[in-house]
């Protein structure tokens, strides 16, 4: 026969359980409204009408505006690295990395992932020059992704992959070319992608 304490333990764990399905079911609707509208589309409202669930339901997920906002970056993060940078990290360190890197985020941006394209490209114009939490959040994400691109560009110019260049130069114009590949293929101009690939690979090319 159950006891008390089980029955109650139970309870509580299925309460937990149909709380971290709302907040999934909630966050995966605010990541495709902050890649349309940016992260300042968000509302309980809107996500409330959209998802179907109670106005006041999510508020007691999120409490604020901002802690929504903040929730709604890292559910971005954990699928982008599940989308792009996972799947690259399976390959040899160097060219082929970096060539997977660009080819899984293409992948993300063209199929795409979210409704309004690249998350981070919706935001970071958004709120580059208003501080605080979101932005600093947000520059997390770019940091971790430029950091990525130019340790692969400079292990592959150490082991002699690739000419010699400045790495994180390089990073910085390859991240450049994907945002503005972004914009292209929102504008539905489908060429981006083999435009991407031509430019990228001039930076790939053997010493």
């Amino acid at each position: 026969m159950e006891s008390p304490a089980d029955a109650a333990t139970e309870i509580t764990d299925k309460r937990l359980l149909r709380g971290s399905r709302t907040r999934r079911v909630v966050l995966d609707r605010a990541v495709d409204i902050a890649s349309l509208d940016s992260l300042e589309g968000l509302s309980f409202g809107r996500l409330a009408t959209d998802t179907g669930l109670s106005k006041a339901g999510i508020q007691t997920l999120f409490r604020t505006k901002e802690g929504l906002q903040l929730a709604t970056i890292e559910h971005f993060r954990g699928l982008f690295v599940d989308t792009v940078t996972r799947p690259a990290l399976t390959k040899p360190r160097g060219v082929q990395r970096l060539q997977a890197l660009v080819e899984h985020w293409v992948d993300y941006a063209a199929r795409p992932l979210f409704e309004g394209g690249c998350f981070q490209a919706a935001n970071l114009t958004e709120f580059d020059s208003r501080p605080g939490p979101v932005r600093d959040a947000l520059i997390e994400n770019q940091r971790v992704w430029t950091e990525l691109l130019t340790g692969e560009l400079a292990y592959a110019r150490d082991h002699g992959e690739i000419a010699d260049l400045d790495a994180e130069l390089a990073a910085f114009q390859i991240d450049a070319v994907l945002k503005a590949a972004n914009t292209a293929l929102r504008l539905g101009d489908d060429s981006a992608v083999a435009k991407v690939r031509r430019i990228v690979d001039g930076f790939l090319t053997a010493p």
